[in-house]
């Protein structure tokens, strides 16, 4: 799935060739994702001009006069600007074309992605109002994530997957940041102290930051804007490296299931 650095690499992408531009045509080839596309979609944005281009978590907002359009890339959804004239591809679900002669497709083989449009503040839609603070934010520090660690049972790297906890951390991400931080992913939440959490707020923005530097990760599907992969995966140092050797210490990455994912960690490093 997208994390939060792959969908910020795609909003950078496709934000310079949109804003400002106004949509000429909608074309909706398949409305079955995971929720249906309305039947008003194409008739509500056609003839209306791309004010922004902006991300809350996964979820990237294209905001109109009128409303916006809130966009989340699902599993293997990917969002491309490409000459009005290439013909679609299969699974390549709809278009929206500009006045510049450029079109942004949305490509997604599982059909988990998925397009709402709202009239009122979209940080205020029932999929955004609950979220947690931008990890790359202000708001999220050491401070915050001691304190919302407080009685709190459930292991570490579960908690920072949360996105009542925090936003976007999905488990790329939460892999590598508790590595960089020496933290055990199974180290229950409440058991953090103030220096951990003061490592795991920092490793967290940096192992972000880095990614979305570098254009995201790859592992499957994703690709960026571009239709360009992104490498941060050469950068990794647990995830996906079970039976390896630590880049740091030598010891053989281990492997178990926490919270029907895979966790990764060196019982080295992280304690």
């Amino acid at each position: 799935m997208p994390e939060l650095p792959d969908v910020e690499t795609t909003r950078r992408g496709i934000a310079p060739a949109l804003v400002g531009r106004r949509v000429i045509e909608v074309v909706v080839r398949d409305r079955r994702l995971r929720w249906p596309i309305p039947a008003h979609f194409e008739a509500t944005i056609r003839h209306q001009v791309i004010r922004r281009v902006e991300r809350r978590a996964k979820y990237i907002l294209i905001g109109f006069d009128t409303g916006t359009l809130i966009l989340h890339l699902g599993m293997s959804g990917s969002l491309r600007v490409l000459d009005a004239k290439v013909p679609p591809r299969s699974h390549d679900h709809w278009d929206l074309y500009v006045d510049s002669g450029k079109v942004l497709r949305f490509h997604d083989p599982r059909r988990f992605g998925s397009a709402h449009w709202t009239e009122s503040n979209p940080l205020e839609h029932k999929l955004l109002a609950k979220l947690a603070p931008e990890p790359l934010g202000a708001e999220f520090d050491a401070e915050y994530l001691f304190r919302a660690t407080r009685r709190r049972g459930v292991a570490i790297k579960l908690f920072i997957m949360n996105s009542q906890a925090v936003v976007g951390v999905g488990n790329i991400y939460a892999s590598e940041a508790l590595f960089r931080a020496r933290l055990a992913p199974r180290r229950a939440a409440r058991r953090v102290t103030r220096a951990q959490a003061a490592a795991l707020s920092q490793a967290i923005k940096e192992v972000l930051a880095e990614a979305i530097e570098i254009g995201g990760t790859t592992l499957r599907d994703y690709v960026n804007a571009d239709g360009i992969p992104g490498y941060f995966r050469q950068k990794l140092f647990v995830y996906e490296r079970a039976g390896e050797t630590c880049r740091v210490c030598k010891t053989r990455i281990k492997q178990f299931t926490q919270g029907q994912r895979s966790t990764y960690w060196c019982s080295v490093c992280q304690r």
